[in-house]
């Protein structure tokens, strides 16, 4: 075979997403792109902000010689030090720009240090419903992926994960707003969960590694705040980007901070510097970091996504979906009537509507839908989610 067989079993189990916004295209080629209702991908499609554009325009008509050449495997230390303002007026905590480096986007951030700090074999706790490329991330470090539900409301079952750790845990990734559900952990869930981590690292003599995944931190919705995770845990890495917030997927520009306080920090920093260079990041895209130095102050454009929830989440209910409303991100995340979710997308997109099955999540029995489209494309879909819901109940 061409191929390694493990990517052979990747690519067939990794191919949710992508397969429904290929099939999409074929869609759209066949109906026309207006006649197709995508909720497939995460895709932001709203413009980036005015002072992105206006940012970029100034570095560009100011670029220095060597504008363009290599840096620091960490960054910049004036994008770094920008970052780490930020960061201390979120979380509370006085961070430095020595505290963190810059990245390929946050899947850089999050493989940079699961290279830094997996042995072979180590385990690390997935919260289900999960971002589906965490269990290649963490494979690709030699890791092993232990998966644990969250509740019915998708809150953190602090029992069951307290159940899976063992003497191989090594970390818990907890992504708050969290990809595919909208749901963000209060303080007090992630405060007990602190606690939690600290008595088990106690009782084992080795501290577990709490990476907290945070794109979508600026994406939140009726006055929602997003705890602060510094304050809770000592030994945290946050990992994000921009690709949400500013609406700069494409451009690849994240970070990963750690707690200023964390155990062997020198050690840490110096090996998630090491991961970034061989790997093959080398570092952040120099022009990207300039740019996002200056934008650190621009809030995300939050409310346009509000209110496509608000559009998506009555044409549901009109529908007659059970759903759990996002308190952030740009997602929806309900049950399926019956229980075959790879079935009732099928159903779905005999009405050209395109959704992701749940089991791509690591929660069968679901579906997930973005609401990063413009409204006319969610009103445009109601008549075909009653239609197939009516379908699914006889």
């Amino acid at each position: 075979m061409a191929i390694a067989e493990k990517i052979r079993r990747f690519t067939e189990k990794s191919s949710w997403i992508r397969k429904m916004f290929e099939e999409g295209a074929i869609m759209k080629q066949q109906y026309g792109a207006d006649k197709v209702y995508d909720f497939s991908l995460g895709n932001p499609d709203v413009p980036p902000p005015t002072a992105f554009r206006e940012a970029l325009l100034r570095v560009c008509e100011n670029e220095q010689p060597g504008a363009h050449a290599y840096m620091a495997n960490t960054g910049y230390p004036f994008v770094r030090e920008a970052i780490a303002r930020r960061l201390t007026r979120e979380q509370g905590v006085a961070i430095g720009g020595g505290d963190l480096l810059m990245t390929c986007g946050a899947a850089g951030a999050i493989n940079i240090t699961l290279k830094a700090i997996l042995n072979p074999g180590d385990e690390v706790i997935l919260l289900a419903p999960y971002f589906v490329e965490y269990d290649f991330y963490i494979d690709n470090h030699g890791g092993v992926s232990r998966v644990v539900d969250t509740d019915a409301e998708f809150r953190l079952d602090l029992a069951a994960i307290e159940k899976a750790i063992n003497d191989k845990t090594k970390a818990i990734i907890v992504n708050s707003p969290n990809n595919p559900t909208g749901q963000i952990y209060s303080a007090g869930e992630l405060k007990r969960l602190g606690e939690l981590l600290a008595a088990a690292g106690k009782k084992r003599g080795s501290a577990i590694y709490l990476i907290s995944d945070e794109p979508y931190r600026g994406i939140v919705f009726d006055g929602q705040t997003c705890p602060a995770i510094f304050p809770v845990y000592r030994e945290t890495i946050i990992v994000s980007s921009h690709s949400k917030d500013l609406s700069l997927p494409g451009e690849r520009i994240g970070f990963a901070a750690v707690h200023p306080d964390i155990e062997e920090k020198g050690a840490l920093l110096a090996a998630l510097t090491l991961a970034n260079r061989i790997l093959g990041f080398v570092n952040a895209p120099a022009l990207m970091q300039r740019v996002v130095a200056e934008l650190q102050d621009v809030p995300a454009t939050a409310e346009i996504y509000a209110g496509r929830r608000d559009v998506f989440c009555q044409a549901l209910a009109a529908a007659g979906f059970q759903f759990q409303q996002p308190k952030g991100a740009f997602y929806l995340f309900p049950p399926t009537p019956i229980a075959d979710d790879v079935k009732f997308c099928r159903m779905l997109q005999e009405e050209r509507i395109l959704a992701v099955p749940g089991r791509g999540f690591g929660r069968a029995g679901h579906i997930r839908l973005a609401f990063c489209v413009p409204e006319k494309v969610i009103a445009a879909a109601a008549d075909g989610f009653k239609k197939v819901m009516n379908k699914a109940r006889r």
